[in-house]
């Protein structure tokens, strides 16, 4: 699966900063440290898991109602897949913390985030808050946020845990690799970038 870079900066309707849809994002990266808290201090795996789960669902409806409302905004774009990124990364490293997951995982995924943000300055300065997302990262994504949870859920002592533990695993195996094959293209499209637009004011 590949896509095609487009030439033009991400459109967006406003520049605003409180509309609804980042009011949702600020709300979903508070939910970083209850989620942190819960898995490191009193251990409270499922409580978590719901945090994860609200957080999700605020994902997908600032994304809808950017959309409906006509509130698709240069700080919702970057927003957006910053409070991705930070749940993932709290996620890994509270779960190898906890010692449910090897930090070599934890390394390969920061791994693709740190490549991809080597890119951001010179796309700054191009007039680009954000890479176009494509089909392949949002699937990518969703299946790390869903599948680390259910290890999380995995490593519980109640009856069919072990279930959550084989699919948690063998979803986070392919979606480390889909989360890489789509950092891959996004290099493709920030290099395209930035070979194809000046720096602005240059």
């Amino acid at each position: 699966m590949s896509e095609t870079p487009s030439a033009e900066p991400v459109p967006y309707d406003t520049t605003r900063i409180w509309t609804v849809p980042n009011v949702l994002s600020f709300i979903r990266l508070l939910g970083v440290p209850l989620f942190l808290w819960f898995v490191l201090g009193p251990h409270w795996d499922v409580w978590a898991v719901v945090v994860i789960a609200v957080a999700s669902l605020t994902d997908f409806f600032d994304g809808w109602l950017a959309r409906t409302l006509h509130q698709v905004s240069r700080l919702g774009q970057v927003l957006d897949p910053i409070a991705d990124r930070v749940y993932i990364c709290a996620i890994i490293i509270a779960l190898a913390a906890r010692g449910f997951l090897p930090w070599v995982l934890v390394i390969l995924v920061i791994a693709r985030d740190v490549m991809l943000a080597a890119l951001l300055p010179s796309l700054r300065k191009r007039g680009y808050s954000s890479l176009p997302v494509h089909f392949l990262g949002k699937i990518a994504t969703f299946c790390l946020l869903y599948a680390f949870p259910c290890i999380l859920l995995g490593m519980q002592s109640f009856h069919g845990a072990s279930v959550f533990l084989v699919m948690g695993w063998a979803v986070a195996i392919w979606a480390t690799f889909l989360y890489w094959w789509a950092g891959i293209l996004y290099m493709y499209q920030g290099i395209s970038f930035i070979r194809r637009t000046p720096v602005e004011n240059a």
